[in-house]
């Protein structure tokens, strides 16, 4: 396997991160050129202190970073991809700390790249409604990411299943011609990069995935999440113009 970074986005995940690390397969987490990158946003909990003990109990290939400050969702996968391109990994993957997605397929991400003709690869949670209904999406948020990317792939003439999706993995090389530290710390970052790639005829691939809802809190604001969506991809269509 390619030299690759898994970095975990960490806010408030104390009770759940060390759950995301156990699901990882052993194939994957004691491989030498894959490294685990901690990213804690300024945790108000003992989140710091839970990281620092899981990679040392499970001795891990991994680092962690404290943010002096709480950056945001964007913000933290800056630092993320900044670090990244500065050590020289070929692929990075997002997988969240507090367990809404299934750190044990990220093999399934990884192993599209070697067909080597995707920018990205991304787990979707959409490929069926009747799925993530199951896996406990709230009905509310399975509309809401419906209508939001139906409005998406309209403006944008694409066809993603999802714009939404957390479960993500990028060809560094790509984001290298991305001027993503431009781009919002907010969750609508995820947005902003997708418009980018596909402006610049980028191939993102989506691999289905199961859904799970848990007992996780949610820091995004659907109605003011929704806003910034729709102004993130006017904004980007007409630039493109």
């Amino acid at each position: 396997m390619s030299k690759t970074l898994i970095f975990f986005p960490c806010y408030n995940v104390e009770k759940k991160i060390e759950i995301v690390i156990k699901k990882i397969s052993k194939k994957i987490i004691f491989d030498k050129k894959i490294k685990l990158l901690f990213i804690n946003d300024k945790s108000t909990d003992h989140t710091k202190n839970k990281i620092r003990k899981i990679i040392k109990k499970y001795n891990l290939n991994g680092i962690l970073l404290n943010n002096k400050k709480n950056l945001g969702y964007g913000g933290v996968q800056k630092i993320a991809f900044e670090y990244a391109i500065k050590k020289n990994f070929s692929f990075v993957v997002m997988m969240h700390g507090d367990n809404q997605y299934p750190s044990d397929k990220i093999n399934k991400l990884l192993i599209n790249f070697s067909q080597n003709k995707y920018n990205a690869v991304f787990g979707t949670r959409m490929h069926s409604v009747l799925s993530a209904y199951k896996g406990g999406m709230p009905i509310y948020k399975i509309l809401g990411n419906k209508i939001l990317t139906a409005f998406q792939n309209l403006i944008l003439n694409s066809s993603m299943s999802e714009f939404h999706s957390g479960f993500r993995s990028y060809r560094v090389d790509s984001l290298k011609k991305i001027k993503f530290k431009n781009f919002s710390n907010k969750f609508h970052f995820d947005t902003e990069i997708i418009v980018c790639m596909l402006n610049k005829g980028f191939k993102i691939k989506e691999v289905p995935m199961p859904t799970f809802y848990g007992d996780e809190i949610s820091h995004l604001k659907s109605i003011p999440y929704g806003i910034n969506i729709v102004k993130t991809t006017l904004k980007h269509k007409f630039q493109k113009k």
